[in-house]
């Protein structure tokens, strides 16, 4: 039992630590902070809402359009790393798998771009 408890001892060690610096880390953030917000603070700042506004407003479409385009391609580089560092491995099936991969996210951001959505009036 107590090899057993040797093996696990690592893990516990670095959950207490974990555990430490988090609390250390949102004391510090609480001592440090700054409390007094000014206008440019409360602003709307990257989003274009502003922050303290009724919870149920419509948001504009085109914002869950460039959360999918930055998905696909987020989901595209999570693909291409494995397929390039096998690529001595897969063969030719895997390198038209791949173009062929590629040619469906490159029409679709295509078919994106041209329907307009990435322009901000």
């Amino acid at each position: 039992m107590e090899d057993l408890l040797l093996e696990y001892l690592p893990i516990l060690i670095f959950f207490g630590l974990a555990v430490a610096l988090a609390i250390v880390l949102s004391l510090s953030a609480v001592i440090v902070a700054v409390r007094n917000p000014d206008p440019e603070k409360t602003s709307a700042y990257e989003c274009g809402f502003n922050p303290f506004d009724d919870s149920r407003m419509r948001f504009d479409v085109r914002f869950y359009l460039v959360a999918i385009l930055f998905i696909i391609f987020d989901l595209e580089i999570a693909f291409l790393f494995p397929w390039a560092v096998a690529f001595k491995d897969v063969g030719l099936f895997g390198f038209w798998s791949m173009i062929v991969f590629l040619a469906v996210l490159t029409i679709g951001f295509a078919y994106e771009w041209k329907k307009g959505a990435l322009e901000w009036d």
